[in-house]
This record gives structure tokens, sequence and C-alpha cells, in this order.
């Protein structure tokens, strides 16, 4: 079955352009953790979704999941690290701009660039992700950033402080926004994807990490 996207009635260009980061308008979650959120930061990006919809190689997983295997419900790429530190070449080169221009914005809070990309396809609301953070590695101790850039229809992302306690934060992002999240946001909140009975399109998201953390 194709997923189709449901295009924007702002963005109908073609043109695939990042736009400029100084509009980015942070968020204090608390417990050392904060949102950075920049709607629209990437025009054209209904047609950059249907290009990487189409050229990226990807692929469905399957996890354990209890006593059974079950499959993954989003499919799934992955971009990491070269040997010499840099990051592999991305699919389209406007990602490969975005990657260079949130590591020199964030260099004097992050220090470090952001090296590699994970790509997630939502194919409609069937697709999701559960409550979790990035705590593979350095996350799991060390305060971080995790930027996620997403074209195609909007989804939901939720945090809420981990353990289920406390408000939720909801954002819709799709066509082009901009998030990131940082500080202590891996270790002390979760975020999700959640599942919908409702007619959405499909989403990808393209998440951008620095070295170790996953």
């Amino acid at each position: 079955m194709t997923a189709h996207a449901q295009g924007s009635l702002f963005d109908q260009s073609d043109e695939i352009r990042l736009g400029p980061l100084g509009d980015v308008r942070r968020t204090v979650l608390g417990d050392g953790a904060w949102i950075d959120l920049l709607p629209g930061w990437l025009g054209g990006a209904d047609a950059l979704y249907e290009r990487l919809a189409s050229d990226v190689p990807w692929r469905a997983e399957r996890r354990q999941m209890y006593e059974r295997v079950v499959a993954v419900p989003r499919l799934l790429a992955f971009y990491g690290e070269r040997a010499d530190g840099t990051g592999e070449e991305l699919p389209h080169p406007v990602l490969t701009d975005a990657r260079e221009a949130l590591s020199a914005y964030y260099a004097g809070e992050l220090g470090e660039p952001f090296v590699t990309a994970g790509l997630c396809h939502y194919r409609d609301g069937h697709d999701g992700v559960a409550w979790h953070g990035d705590r593979i590695g350095r996350g799991s101790h060390e305060d971080t950033m995790v930027a996620i850039l997403s074209v195609g229809a909007p989804r939901d992302l939720v945090l809420r402080p981990r353990g289920g306690h406390g408000t939720a934060v909801r954002r819709p992002l799709g066509h082009g926004d901009l998030i990131v999240m940082g500080g202590s946001c891996q270790r002390t909140w979760e975020h999700a994807i959640p599942k919908t009975a409702r007619a959405v399109g499909a989403r990808i998201s393209i998440q951008f990490r620095p070295r170790g953390v996953r």
C-alpha cells in the first residue's frame, strides 16, 4: 500500500530550502529539560516528503514483545557515522544542510556537531512510537540534544515527565516543522507519537543526533 501525505495549504512550492534558525522559540519543561520549536523551517517540505518516501531504502523491523515477535509500527532508515567521525551521506542535500546548520546554531550549547540521522516513516494512524527517551548510550547519563525535522502530514509529538506524572506537552509536527529536545529532556522526560483512529496522512521524521546518542 502506498502512503500519501496530506499537502499543506501554506507550502505549495517545489523549491526545497531551509529558512533561518533565528526565530526558534524555547519552552522550558522543567528538571533541566527544554524544547525549541520552529514551525515551517523547511520550505518545499511536501516535495521532500515525496522524494524521501520513494528514494530512501526503508526497512520494516520486527521486535520481541513479551512472548511474541511483532512488527514495528513504522518504517525505518539510519545514516550513521563514518570512520573519520563525520556523518554518512544523507538521502537529500537539504538534510546535509540542515545537519550543518543545526550543528552551527547549537555549537555553543551542545559543544559538538550533530552526526547521525535516523528516519521514521509513519504511513498512517496505525503507525506510531510508544513512550521513550533516547537513552541508549550517552543520552542515559548526559545532557544532549535531539533535533527532529518533520515532512508530510502533521502528527502529534507528545512529551511528559518520565514516569507519566505531571502535565503532558503536545506539539503537532509536519510540513517542515523543527523541534529540538535539549538539556535533560531524554533522561527526565519521555516522548511518543501516539497511534490514532483519525484519518491522517503520512509523515516522515528526520532525527539528528550527536555521536553516541540513540
